[in-house]
């Protein structure tokens, strides 16, 4: 890898440049919420070659969703699976968008998706 190639990565969404400690002070939470969060499948981090969680900004701003709810009061699990859902619905609605503007029928501006 050359010097060209790693700076590349500092834009990269899925780049796994933060520990674990370094998350956890990031989004203002212990590293057990992070391990918890791990648990309940939300994200996976990598591991460094020597077994070192670490996460991407993509994870970050999951995580970050996630102590949100349960800030609110929202059990961790249920959190988990509110992010999870609310992925899902994003991506779905990411894609039924690029078949209507394949097929030259833009949504009015104004109606929801369904």
């Amino acid at each position: 890898m050359t010097a060209d190639d790693s700076y590349g990565r500092l834009d990269d969404d899925d780049y796994p440049a933060y520990t674990m400690g370094r998350a956890a002070e990031m989004l203002g939470t212990t590293q057990g919420f992070l391990r918890a969060i791990g648990e309940a499948r939300l994200i996976t981090p990598l591991r460094s070659a020597g077994g070192h969680r670490r996460y991407s900004r993509y994870q970050l701003r999951i995580a970050a969703r996630a102590r949100e709810l349960v800030d609110e009061g929202t059990p961790i699990e249920a959190a988990c699976r509110i992010v999870i859902l609310e992925d899902q619905l994003e991506e779905a609605q990411r894609i039924n968008a690029e078949y209507r503007r394949a097929a030259g029928s833009p949504n009015p501006p104004g109606r929801s998706v369904r």
